[in-house]
């Protein structure tokens, strides 16, 4: 396995825009990336792709989700492009970009909708665990649902994200914590109040979808759908085994491998360097 060079430290800092303030996590120097996570959890979600990224001669962006560490903003009546509109504010204040733009389950309903949106600040698109099945079904959502509800008991909790976010033999417990409940109920209406024509087509950026072998809300007959819509040329795929929809904590390694491959060849940058 390979061993991570020295971290870069992580700086943290906050940007205001207007009634919007936005922490944002950053670590390293070069071409940006920007990540998002997925719904309800936090920045800290990529602490490991971040350190990768770093180390590789990139510059990684984590912007915290409103309401979470000192994120704030309205949560209620805002739409996927208001989060858009934060990502974008984030692009903006640390150069303009263009940036890769990588979301990680929801995180990619944002990343999507951001390139839609803003298409000078997003150079490509990265999907890590994007949902190619919607609506979710049931019995997936009630896992989700029961996945961050404290007041389950904790084998109730696990037996539940053992079914909607990991790979069989993998340990759900490293998400036992970090779930944030109003945060999460904020960017599921947001979500279901945008129609899913304005952000699905994550604009004309190139897009890599990295998918996971056992995530539940992508099965096998559907892991070609986002390629099939938009073309080989455009929808870069792989595969990530041994991984669920969680896939950060399940496959760090691999996850890191198949972005930092994809994004040397966007960027002309040096190979991976561990």
């Amino acid at each position: 396995m390979a061993v991570v060079a020295q971290s870069a430290p992580v700086t943290r800092s906050v940007l205001e825009r207007e009634d919007v303030r936005i922490e944002v996590l950053e670590q390293g120097s070069g071409p940006l990336v920007v990540m998002i996570p997925s719904l309800g959890r936090p920045a800290e979600d990529f602490d490991d792709l971040s350190r990768r990224l770093a180390a590789a001669g990139f510059r990684a962006l984590r912007p915290q989700p409103r309401g979470i560490g000192r994120s704030s903003g309205p949560m209620h009546g805002i739409t996927l492009h208001d989060f858009a509109r934060d990502v974008a504010a984030v692009i903006e204040k640390n150069g303009g970009g263009p940036a890769i733009v990588a979301g990680h389950a929801f995180g990619n309903f944002v990343a999507r909708t951001t390139a839609a949106d803003f298409p000078r600040l997003v150079k490509a698109v990265v999907l890590l665990g994007a949902t190619h099945v919607w609506p979710v079904p049931p019995d997936v959502r009630s896992s989700i649902n029961k996945s961050h509800d404290l007041r389950l008991p904790e084998e109730e909790r696990i037996r539940c994200m053992q079914h909607a976010f990991f790979a069989p033999g993998n340990d759900p417990r490293v998400w036992l914590d970090g779930w944030h409940e109003e945060v999460m109920h904020a960017e599921r209406a947001a979500t279901e109040a945008t129609p899913r024509p304005e952000w699905w087509h994550a604009g004309t950026a190139p897009v890599l979808d990295v998918q996971p072998e056992h995530d539940v809300m992508t099965p096998p007959e559907s892991r070609n759908r986002y390629r099939d819509e938009f073309g080989a040329d455009r929808v870069t795929m792989t595969l990530i085994p041994r991984a669920g929809h969680a896939l950060l904590p399940e496959q760090p390694e691999a996850v890191a491998q198949a972005v930092l491959t994809y994004l040397k060849q966007l960027t002309g940058s040096p190979p991976p360097r561990g």
